[in-house]
């Protein structure tokens, strides 16, 4: 019996099999979970057909965690296929590589900042709040980040979203906490996702990261990531809410 037997998941943010998504989707129902998986634009029909890949081929929703209809009817969407949810995953971030990322720190225009701080950070509150009439006590919701302590080269402007995203996720694990509701991050090491890729100088952390994490690193295995989304949507962590766990080989803790 694996840790999220009987538990039904919900992964936003399921794009290609090479997403920390895809990889949780996988690890959560090889313990047991039903799984849904949701993306929403032109993805929508890559995402219908990666998902086919995975042991059991999920239900996939349209949802934009920007867009106020697509969130107010997400809990009619998910009762389409289950009764509620017992975690939630927010595998969700966007900059536009082109204005924001790069080094263009100083002159990221606010259009651009505003909605990579709406896509990767504010999200995480809305899609909570969507899911809230479908969650109940013992729920878990768990976000991405990428330590957002530091400043990294050419992360600009998404270094602050995920630095907003782990802000929500503290006032959130306060607000709904009372609800017996759990909210936590996993802050993963460098990996090979398109969304990292999209990083311009993305390759300067490839060598740096296998050099200084003590546990060793490698940028293509997705698993220990998922593994420990898995471990925090599960009943393993009762008390824990409002931490960001490091899954980094260690590297976040080394100085030089």
């Amino acid at each position: 019996m694996g840790i999220l037997e009987g538990k039904r998941i919900l992964v936003a943010g399921v794009t290609l099999d090479t997403s920390i998504g895809f990889a949780t989707a996988k690890v959560a129902q090889e313990q047991g979970a039903t799984v849904l998986v949701s993306n929403f634009g032109r993805a929508l029909g890559i995402t219908r057909r990666i998902v086919k890949r995975l042991p059991t081929e999920p239900p996939v929703l349209d949802l934009d965690v920007t867009n106020a209809d697509h969130l107010a009817g997400l809990a009619a969407a998910v009762r389409g296929h289950v009764d509620g949810l017992d975690g939630v995953v927010h595998s969700i971030a966007y900059g536009n590589p082109e204005t924001i990322l790069g080094g263009k720190f100083l002159d990221g225009p606010w259009d651009d900042v505003s909605y990579a701080l709406h896509v990767s950070a504010y999200s995480l509150t809305s899609l909570a709040t969507a899911c809230l009439p479908l969650l109940g006590p013992g729920a878990s919701i768990v976000g991405m980040t990428f330590d957002a302590s530091v400043a990294w080269p050419g992360y600009d402007w998404m270094g602050v979203a995920k630095g907003a995203l782990e802000s929500c996720c503290r006032y959130l694990a306060r607000d709904l906490g009372p609800k017996g509701i759990r909210c936590n991050l996993v802050s993963a090491g460098a990996l090979n996702t398109l969304a990292a890729k999209a990083i311009p100088g993305f390759d300067r952390f490839e060598g740096e990261w296998g050099n200084r994490a003590p546990l060793g690193w490698d940028l293509n295995d997705l698993e220990p990531t998922a593994r420990t989304v898995v471990a925090l949507l599960s009943d393993f962590f009762p008390k824990t809410t409002g931490e960001i766990v490091h899954v980094d080989g260690g590297y976040h803790a080394m100085g030089a």
